[in-house]
């Protein structure tokens, strides 16, 4: 599984992990990364209303739909709080990776409740940037090894995330306009597959 980018190309974290890294980071740019992450909850509790109806409407069978996409992020800052605590608290350690399409099916995104998944994702992205804003600055340097990109630092995972919320926020808001756009022969509660942005093995 790779990350679809731009005009066509994909990235693949686990085979090309610089690039990986270059196109979250690209996202976030040059901002604060803990003011773009405060961002987040209030973006997804405004996509979820948006949605609707259409929150669990999938554009093709393979695509995810705007609630998994949520789900994702939820996953993503699950793993990331792991993460941070590992990387801080113990010297150089193991990060292990996971397959991001199998924690979406298997944990039946699909079925969530999107409240429930607010409330998740809420309260980790608080007391995570709380972290991020209480630690000392010197811990920020502080690296763990990535199974499959090897050495990333307490920053640069904490910057990670927050491209990696804008990535998939601005899938989800695709999904939904994909899904809005067309009729209803091509709209999908199947099981899900990847995504229009096609998800990687290795984050």
């Amino acid at each position: 599984m790779v990350m679809e980018a731009t005009h066509g190309r994909s990235v693949d974290p686990a085979a090309d992990p610089d690039r990986y890294r270059r196109y979250l980071l690209a996202a976030l740019g040059d901002d604060d990364p803990a003011v773009a992450q405060t961002t987040t909850i209030a973006a997804l509790r405004q996509l979820v209303a948006e949605a609707g109806d259409a929150l669990r409407e999938r554009p093709r069978p393979t695509d995810w739909s705007v609630l998994e996409c949520f789900g994702h992020i939820v996953d993503g800052e699950v793993v990331a709080a792991a993460r941070y605590r590992w990387i801080v608290a113990q010297d150089e350690p193991e990060l292990v990776g996971y397959d991001q399409d199998r924690w979406v099916a298997r944990l039946h995104h699909e079925e969530a409740d999107p409240d429930s998944l607010l409330d998740l994702f809420a309260a980790l992205r608080t007391v995570n940037v709380q972290l991020w804003r209480r630690l000392p600055a010197q811990d920020r340097a502080r690296i763990g090894m990535h199974r499959e990109r090897g050495p990333e630092s307490y920053e640069l995972t904490f910057r990670l995330i927050a491209g990696h919320d804008r990535v998939h926020l601005a899938q989800a808001r695709d999904t939904l306009a994909a899904v809005r756009s067309s009729d209803g022969d091509h709209r999908s509660l199947a099981p899900r597959s990847g995504s229009g942005v096609t998800q990687p093995s290795g984050a």
